[in-house]
């Protein structure tokens, strides 16, 4: 059993690896082809049924990139598509979804504080919540609201808003921020997937057959494109959030998701404007600064960070452990300078990632992460500046290892 808690532990890390590599492509791709879309010029001389072209300098070379809104007038030899990238990084981050929170759900996805449901009741909460995201989000795009992308967003907004909400109400914190993220990304990669890859795919047979395109299916593609290209940044808060509870564990959190929403669309109306030379509106960093700043406040006033701890059957095995005693004495004397209430550690004024180990409950509830990082490996005490020693750690590990088999 404890060894297939390391294996599980690497696996999550694997993939979740694999998940911000994925994602970097993508989105990389995606900010690079609307700036690219933004800066097109219109010169002359360009091909028939060109609409803009742009002149970019990288890595010794220089490329000269034309757009058809339409199409070019026969079909390239070789046509690259962009779309593995979407699709590798939601089935990874999907993968993470079911390692980390799925699989581990009466720990991470459950808080019985605040909706007492069965582990298979969660899980189909999660999933049913994903797919309800891309039904609203496309019946959106779908109806007259599409011929106004301004109007669109700020429709969407409320709708984000009620969901980061709702999400509190349901999960844990944690799960509440990663699946606000969660819905997020699958409307973005749905939007990749379900209309502009297949638009794509319209357009090119129709220029296969000799027939001419009809110009609404990339009209449609860039909208989509654009919804993603303005989403990304709040995403990418939200799925790094789970390492900080003063985002996710605080009474406000869901006004604190709402406000991420806001920050990351100030950014990319920023760079948006500025690739197509539209001037630079500084004023963005100051509007996204001063709601940071809120954010901030809003984590700690007030000081709410987690419910009454429930003891689970496991926790009470641990604490009935022969080595229980020692492990406690243990725990306290070199980590509980920095994972209290009131860090004693200068520097420190909340327990970092929230984990707190003043209780015996508190100790034998983070048991496996007591295990992995200050048993078998040396991750914690950082820099081992409370000086555990080898005996102690050996200690951590028959702890844990007796009590789970």
């Amino acid at each position: 059993m404890y060894e297939f808690a390391i294996f599980w532990d690497w696996l999550s890390f694997g993939v979740r690896w694999l998940h911000v590599v994925t994602a970097i492509a993508w989105i990389g791709s995606s900010f690079y082809f609307i700036a690219l879309d933004l800066g097109l010029v219109r010169r002359d001389g360009m091909p028939e049924g060109a609409h803009g072209e742009e002149w970019q300098v990288h890595g010794g070379g220089f490329y000269h990139i034309q757009k058809y809104l339409v199409a070019p007038a026969r079909m390239p030899e070789h046509l690259t598509w962009f779309k593995w990238e979407s699709y590798a990084t939601w089935l990874s981050g999907f993968a993470l979804l079911a390692i980390v929170y799925y699989a581990g759900a009466d720990l991470y996805l459950i808080d019985r504080n605040v909706l007492d449901v069965s582990q298979p009741v969660a899980i189909l909460i999660s999933l049913a919540s994903l797919a309800l995201g891309w039904v609203i989000y496309d019946v959106l795009c779908r109806s007259r609201l599409s011929d106004n992308d301004t109007l669109l967003m700020l429709v969407l907004f409320p709708i984000l808003v009620a969901m980061a909400w709702g999400y509190t109400q349901l999960f844990t914190g944690r799960a509440a921020f990663l699946h606000l993220g969660a819905f997020t990304a699958t409307i973005m990669s749905a939007n990749v997937f379900l209309i502009i890859i297949p638009n794509q795919k319209i357009v090119v047979a129709d220029l296969i057959a000799g027939r001419k395109p009809d110009p609404k299916y990339g009209k449609i593609a860039k909208t989509r494109s654009l919804h993603n290209n303005y989403l990304t940044l709040p995403v990418v808060f939200l799925m790094l959030s789970n390492h900080y509870p003063l985002a996710f564990a605080t009474e406000f959190n869901w006004v604190i998701a709402a406000l991420i929403f806001i920050i990351g669309v100030l950014i990319r109306h920023y760079f948006n404007t500025m690739h197509a030379r539209k001037g630079k509106p500084h004023w963005t960093w100051a509007a996204a600064g001063i709601l940071f700043i809120v954010i901030m406040w809003l984590s700690t006033v007030p000081k709410v960070l987690t419910g009454e701890a429930r003891v689970s059957s496991t926790a009470e095995t641990l604490m009935a452990s022969a080595h229980f005693p020692a492990v406690r004495d243990t725990v306290m004397g070199r980590c509980a300078m920095c994972h209290t209430a009131e860090p004693a550690w200068e520097g420190l004024t909340f327990a970092p990632k929230g984990v707190t180990l003043d209780a015996d409950v508190q100790i034998a509830e983070h048991a496996r992460e007591i295990y992995l990082q200050a048993g078998r490996s040396h991750a914690m005490p950082p820099g081992n500046v409370s000086a555990m020693t080898a005996e102690e750690r050996a200690l951590l590990v028959a702890w844990f290892e007796e009590a789970r088999r």
